[in-house]
């Protein structure tokens, strides 16, 4: 794809291991409506990722980077805009978004401590992000009884710590619920942030 000058750049992560899943409906409306309007985009689907999902040394000692999670942080640093959809289970992301974040997300590359003080760097501020989450709960129930865990983590403690700025969230709760009319919207909504590259 020959990269549009002056043109927002738009990656959207799909981060759930299943194929047919309603996350990756919710991708792909996203996508299309983005590039119908104009946008930059590219698409990166972590269940046709091969990499070792273990961080086995921790920070301690960093295994070599796959070519797909080499590919992958190129991606990253490609984009202004960052969206990812994932479902919630068990009260917070898929192991695969995990690992991924453990074995992409390192040190050097999102973010960096200093060694004098307990401070770091923020290695990808001026970019955007957008997470776009399912859930069969109900939204207010992981609002009230998990006090937006499966929300925050991502949010905070993984885009907004590595600098990006500002993280908007889009929750989807009740899916195993919903009816087509119901799905119909859920795409619907999920066109209108992409038409809008929000």
């Amino acid at each position: 794809m020959t990269e549009k000058k002056n043109v927002k750049k738009i990656l959207v992560i799909d981060a759930h291991p299943n194929e047919k899943s309603l996350c990756r409906a919710l991708a792909d409306s996203y996508l299309s409506m983005a590039e119908s309007s104009g946008f930059d985009t590219k698409r990166l689907t972590l269940r046709n990722l091969e990499f070792d999902l273990n961080l086995h040394q921790g920070y301690h000692q960093i295994q070599e980077l796959e070519p797909d999670l080499v590919q992958s942080q190129e991606q990253i640093l490609w984009c202004d805009h960052l969206v990812i959809v994932y479902p919630i289970w068990w009260g917070t992301m898929p192991a695969l978004l995990k690992g991924f974040f453990d074995r992409c997300w390192l040190p050097g590359f999102a973010f960096q401590y200093h060694k004098k003080d307990p401070f770091w760097d923020k290695l990808l501020k001026g970019r955007s992000a957008r997470i776009i989450v399912t859930s069969d709960a109900p939204y207010l129930y992981n609002f009230f009884i998990h006090w937006s865990a499966p929300y925050r983590v991502v949010k905070k403690a993984i885009l907004a710590f590595c600098g990006f700025r500002p993280v908007k969230m889009t929750a989807f709760g009740g899916i195993k619920n919903l009816s087509e009319a119901q799905i119909k919207q859920t795409l619907t909504k999920v066109e209108t942030l992409g038409q809008k590259g929000l």
